[in-house]
């Protein structure tokens, strides 16, 4: 049904395959919903070149408020996380895990420094510990603490709270743009 919707309203790709950041520092093609309209590269470049603050978020955050990238079926995707459910494939081929840190991309190791050592001993999570954590009203150097804090607090008792904390998390939607 979503990837009719897609289709239909968007055309173009349903899913897309992203290159991200797994355990050990492996590479994996991470799952998604597309959300983004497909020429989303050109449109992200214009809109930093033209838009200082937008660029000034970009840089702090890689995350825009007002993303204009994104379409509008792509938001109700997001918020209601609909758009992650092919990571379920994700998590069946061994890459990802229900729940650990979010899998990132390559431009991000570095901003994870030294707790880079501690995010790649963990499976990414379809779900974790900064999602239920705020998800985007955290900073980004919080985000990365709270990586680096449930992998080296990890417990199978933590990974169900964390998985019963998701659904209302996703419900209230906070910390979504």
């Amino acid at each position: 049904m979503l990837c009719a919707l897609i289709y239909v309203l968007d055309g173009g790709p349903v899913m897309i395959r992203h290159t991200r950041i797994g355990r050990g520092g492996t590479r994996f093609s991470c799952l998604k919903f597309r959300t983004m309209v497909v020429n989303g590269d050109e449109v992200l470049r214009q809109y930093l070149l033209s838009n200082p603050a937008g660029l000034d978020e970009w840089t702090k955050t890689r995350k825009l408020t007002s993303d204009p990238r994104i379409t509008s079926l792509g938001r109700t995707l997001r918020k209601t996380s609909l758009d992650e459910l092919p990571q379920l494939f994700n998590i069946l081929s061994g890459d990802m895990s229900f729940v650990g840190p979010r899998p990132i991309v390559e431009e991000e190791i570095s901003r994870y420094g030294q707790a880079f050592e501690d995010y790649s001993r963990a499976r990414p999570g379809l779900t974790g510990y900064w999602q239920v954590s705020g998800r985007n009203d955290t900073g980004y150097d919080e985000r990365v603490e709270l990586d680096r804090h449930y992998v080296t607090n990890w417990s199978f008792t933590r990974d169900i709270g964390i998985l019963f904390q998701t659904i209302p998390a996703v419900i209230k939607a906070r910390g979504v743009y």
